[in-house]
């Protein structure tokens, strides 16, 4: 998982850095941590991919195409 899907991902929901922390149960200095690529316990980013996945969004891997972020059909 790349800091980009995590921007992207909140990105596509609408959601300011606050908001996300507010979901994740996480501080805000924790969510822009992650997203500006510092090292952070994996669980932390953990509640974040789940976070994000409950409210609709989904990962997509680098399988030759790139990687992304799209919103669950």
């Amino acid at each position: 998982m790349i800091p980009a899907q995590i921007c992207e991902a909140r990105a596509l929901l609408g959601l300011a850095q606050e908001e996300l922390a507010d979901m994740a149960d996480l501080n805000l200095s924790t969510i822009q941590e992650i997203e500006a690529g510092c090292l952070v316990n994996g669980s932390l980013v953990d509640a974040v991919l789940v976070t994000l996945e409950a409210a609709g969004v989904e990962f997509l891997p680098g399988n030759g195409g790139g990687t992304g972020v799209r919103l669950r059909k």
